[in-house]
């Protein structure tokens, strides 16, 4: 039997263990009527509910690549030597431990394994597609603002498509370079534009164009919060854990920041930590929703000022 013309393309990515916004990703698929759905990448890791995510995919058969948290996992559990082994002992990154441990619980590390980091779309009378979780370079060079114009340059260069789609930023975006189009497809499970809505690309042809559509769905986030306790996450993984809630609840990036600061002013990775970046920062955050901001209100906890 032939295979069906693709007129329609759906880009999920970056769920992050965060069940609730998916299911509302799929039901809104249910009413775009997609010909096609690829999640690129970071099912895992971030949020509590990996195996789960991953079981959802599965059942729909949805295809999906390789992103770097989902690599993160595996690498993890075989204590890669890539890894700097002090990780593996610092409490920072109990989150990371915690969460390799559910997703290699329920089986999933040998599919992890096989997944692909690009998938190419070629249909006949229709602009070229790659979709990667970062670049096709590596799954951890993004789409984004950061992005150089000369990065940009090398990248369609080195892989001539079309229409270039990377995620893994968890910001939308649309960016033309000469006869191409770079998309970003933002992130379902916990994006960093403020929006705290369920983010994910559509890409429909006409005239062997692809025409891009960012959607946005609103979910249940209290019961993305919920799961951070129901299932000991929060409990047991630590201040990582802690700050990953803070970043679904506001809606911004907080982790890799701090990281990035704590690393030039030589501090741990842990509350005291923190509280110095918090303060040097005079950091100030606010949710854009009334669950969000339940979450910033706890400041005790994280001693956000």
């Amino acid at each position: 039997m032939a295979r069906s013309r693709l007129e329609r393309l759906a880009i999920v990515s970056d769920v992050h263990g965060n069940l609730p916004a998916l299911r509302a990703v799929v039901e809104d698929l249910e009413r775009v009527k997609p010909d096609r759905v690829i999640v690129n990448g970071d099912m895992v890791n971030r949020g509590p509910e990996g195996s789960a995510v991953l079981e959802t995919i599965d059942a729909l058969g949805w295809e999906m690549t390789l992103g770097n948290h989902d690599d993160l996992l595996r690498m993890w559990t075989e204590r890669d030597p890539s890894l700097p082994s002090s990780w593996f002992s610092d409490p920072f990154w109990r989150s990371t431990g915690w969460c390799a441990h559910e997703v290699a619980s329920a089986g999933w590390l040998p599919r992890i394994e096989t997944l692909p980091r690009t998938v190419e779309i070629r249909e006949a009378g229709a602009d070229t597609i790659i979709v990667s979780h970062g670049s096709p370079r590596h799954y951890r060079e993004g789409y984004g603002k950061h992005l150089s114009d000369e990065a940009i340059s090398e990248i369609v260069q080195m892989h001539p498509y079309d229409v270039l789609i990377g995620s893994h930023t968890h910001i939308p975006m649309q960016r033309a370079w000469g006869k191409h189009v770079v998309l970003n497809s933002g992130a379902v499970g916990s994006p960093f534009n403020g929006d705290p809505r369920a983010q994910y690309l559509v890409v429909t042809q006409k005239d062997g164009v692809w025409v891009p559509e960012f959607r946005r769905v609103a979910y249940d986030r209290e019961a993305a919060f919920e799961a951070y306790e129901a299932t000991g996450y929060l409990e047991q993984a630590g201040l990582s854990a802690w700050l990953y809630r803070l970043e679904l609840a506001t809606a911004r990036s907080l982790l890799v920041p701090y990281m990035m600061w704590a690393e030039t002013e030589g501090m741990t990775l842990d509350e005291v930590g923190w509280r110095a970046f918090v303060a040097d920062r005079s950091l100030h955050l606010t949710a854009p929703d009334e669950a969000g901001a339940s979450i910033v209100a706890r400041r005790e906890a994280i001693g956000v000022a």
